[in-house]
Parts: structure tokens; C-alpha cells; sequence
């Protein structure tokens, strides 16, 4: 497992969603690197991968949630070590009965699968339907990873260019929320 610069050559085989992931990102003019690797479905499995893609890489969590009455979805980018607790969310974004959103949900607004959850899937909300949420902390390291909206390939690139490059031009505003840290 490696870490090579840009798209794939041959893209046999590939989702034409990842592929509009690195079409997205190569009209953009971003430089970033992938690795190709075997599902990762959990974020102990994902460990190896984050070695690859380095200590100055940010792998966060991707949560895919919704209110009660499943009118309003949230994708939150929070640090992978930090803990969630719904009711601490709620207060900062102002949305009671948070809960984990339905796959249906997720493929319809994200055109993801669970286990595949990016903000790159935002490229695939048209309608605008999910509000992007940030953890703060997400945005301290130089370098941000994600999937391509698979879970076999995960791609690394400037923090920067997340925030002042591809959020805007998937329009998607996000809100920064702070998320504590609980003491063990």
C-alpha cells in the first residue's frame, strides 16, 4: 500500500462516482495523492491507511445524520478519536433528536454506501439537501483525506484547498461546530 499522485490511470472497474470525484478535483486544479486499498468499514481498519497517508493528515469521522422527522440532514467532519455525543451537537446547530440518517437517505442526497461517507459526496447533493458540519479541530492539520465515495481508494490533499477550493464549489457553506473532548 502506497501512496501515488492524482487519478488512476486505467479506471476499469471503478464507480463512475469516484471517477467524478477525480474529475472534480483535476478541474480544480488540485494536487493530491491516493491509496488504493481493500474496504475500510471501521475506523480501526483504517489505521494502516492513515499510517499512508501520514501524521499531517486529518481522518475524521464522517457522520451522516438527520433530525426526528428526517427533514433535515447533517454530514459532520469531526477528528476519528474524538468522541460523539448527539446531545452536544444539538445545542450548536440548534437540532433536537439528532440520530444516525437511514442508507436510503445517504444514497439518495450523497450517492455514498455506508462506509463510504465523504464530503466529496456533497458533489451529489444538487438540491442542497445536507448541511455541512465541521469540527474545528478537522481544520488544524495541513492535510485532509477522504474517500473518493468508495471505501477502497482514499484520497489525501491540502486542508486548504478542502476549505477555500472544493466546499465552495460544491456550495455547500459549512457550519464550524466545537465538539468537546471528554476526559478518560
Amino acid at each position: 500500500m502506497g501512496l501515488v499522485n492524482g487519478r488512476p490511470i486505467d479506471t476499469a472497474g471503478r464507480l463512475e462516482k469516484e471517477i467524478r470525484v477525480y474529475d472534480l478535483l483535476d478541474k480544480l486544479g488540485i494536487s493530491y495523492q491516493r491509496v488504493d486499498h481493500a474496504a475500510a468499514m471501521t475506523m480501526e481498519a483504517c489505521e494502516e491507511i492513515d499510517r499512508t497517508l501520514g501524521d499531517d493528515t486529518a481522518i475524521c469521522k464522517n457522520l451522516f445524520l438527520c433530525n426526528r422527522q428526517e427533514t433535515n440532514f447533517y454530514l459532520l467532519l469531526m477528528p476519528g478519536d474524538k468522541p460523539f455525543k448527539t446531545k452536544d451537537l444539538s445545542a450548536q446547530i440548534h437540532s433536537a433528536r439528532l440520530s444516525f440518517a437511514k442508507p436510503e437517505y445517504m444514497e439518495k442526497y450523497l450517492d455514498i454506501t455506508p462506509g463510504s461517507v465523504s464530503v466529496m459526496g456533497l458533489m451529489n447533493d444538487t438540491e442542497k439537501k445536507v448541511q455541512l458540519l465541521i469540527d474545528k479541530d478537522v481544520l488544524k492539520d495541513q492535510y485532509f483525506g477522504c474517500h473518493p465515495c468508495i471505501n477502497t481508494s482514499s484520497l489525501k490533499f491540502l486542508t486548504s484547498d478542502l476549505t477555500d477550493k472544493i466546499i465552495p464549489a460544491m456550495e455547500h457553506e459549512p457550519i464550524i461546530v466545537d465538539l468537546p473532548v471528554y476526559e478518560k
